[in-house]
């Protein structure tokens, strides 16, 4: 048989007669050896070794791991006195602790009871409320922005009491008006500014139901079309002219609608109201409320006073299902009449 017959033999090349003695010296590569984390050449330690374990094999026989002894430590005994002493010491810990924070927080948390009404958001309504005043520094209308508009203070007067009606006319939420009319003495603010398009005297009531229009698409479920707001006008405006000033006035506001309203913060005054607490959660003292108070007292003076305009708020407050607050004797008492008389004239 020539050499070439031989090595096409099927198991010729693992003969060691005839491949000779350095052939049968080399150790035998395991199967998949190059791919698996078995290390061959640890289980052929000992020279001469005429049979070595399959890879297979290797893996299960491994060689289990021996933990370290770690000698029991019996527990320790505490005497009871040293216990009481413990216990004592941890309780003037708490109550020094207790003291140290009513220091630190001279009012009460009026939060604190609500941790299970999760509508109320008592974890971080400080928060929320934190970063409502941020919003109203800056969607804050200046005061007498009117001042060189064509439009006077009492045009808007007159308008905001129309909407006023038109809201109880479309039974709408209170959030409602209140974002009506901050979003049209924004738009107005804006529009004076930036010069575009002002609106004249004669789309003045145009300008206010887009508002009402807008906040309402904002707050309520079920908003009123643009065909009922048309109507609500007498027709003296159409939708298209509706529409468009739906754009400027977004377009004017920059689209931001999610600002605080005087409504927010009146809940959250009703809900804290009392002299210290009011003034820690308000930021306010009583220099800042002083003159805001007596303007109101002067408004309220001058609608009991009045011959008949600027009368939508009072009706409203005058029904039972508000608890006729516009009736009660102290808005015509003599401490308000005081107020409002010390208004300055410039205001």
């Amino acid at each position: 048989m020539t050499s070439l017959e031989m090595r096409a033999l099927p198991g010729a090349t693992e003969n060691p007669v005839r491949l000779g003695k350095a052939a049968a010296a080399a150790p035998r590569r395991a199967a998949l050896g190059e791919i698996t984390n078995f290390n061959t050449a640890a289980v052929n330690t000992k020279r001469g070794a005429t049979k070595s374990k399959p890879a297979a094999v290797a893996l299960k026989t491994k060689r289990p791991e021996v933990q370290p002894q770690v000698p029991e430590v019996p527990a320790a005994t505490v005497a009871p006195e040293v216990l009481q002493q413990l216990d004592v010491s941890l309780k003037e810990e708490s109550e020094l602790c207790q003291a140290f924070s009513e220091v630190l927080l001279t009012v009460e948390d009026v939060d604190e009871q609500d941790g299970d009404l999760p509508q109320l958001c008592s974890h971080y309504v400080k928060d929320i409320y934190r970063y409502l005043h941020e919003l109203e520094q800056q969607q804050v209308v200046r005061p007498h922005y009117m001042q060189g508009y064509e439009i006077t203070g009492r045009m808007r007067a007159l308008l905001v009491d129309w909407l006023v009606q038109v809201h109880s006319r479309f039974q709408l939420l209170q959030e409602t008006l209140y974002l009506t009319v901050a979003v049209l003495d924004r738009f107005l603010q804006v529009s004076l500014l930036l010069q575009v398009q002002p609106v004249s005297r004669k789309k003045l009531q145009l300008a206010g139901v887009t508002a009402m229009l807008v906040a309402c698409k904002f707050e309520e479920m079920f908003a009123p079309a643009v065909g009922d707001f048309a109507y609500i006008t007498d027709n003296a405006f159409s939708k298209a002219q509706i529409l468009e000033m739906e754009q400027l006035l977004l377009r004017s506001i920059k689209f931001q609608l999610g600002g605080p309203l005087p409504l927010h913060f009146l809940r959250r005054a009703s809900k804290v109201a009392s002299s210290p607490t009011q003034q820690h959660y308000s930021t306010y003292d009583e220099a800042h409320l002083r003159p805001i108070v007596q303007l109101i007292a002067k408004n309220v003076v001058q609608v009991n006073d009045g011959n008949g305009k600027f009368k939508a708020v009072k009706n409203k407050y005058s029904s039972s299902k508000l608890m006729k607050v516009a009736l009660i004797p102290q808005l015509s008492s003599a401490v308000v009449r005081n107020m409002a008389a010390a208004v300055d004239d410039s205001h």
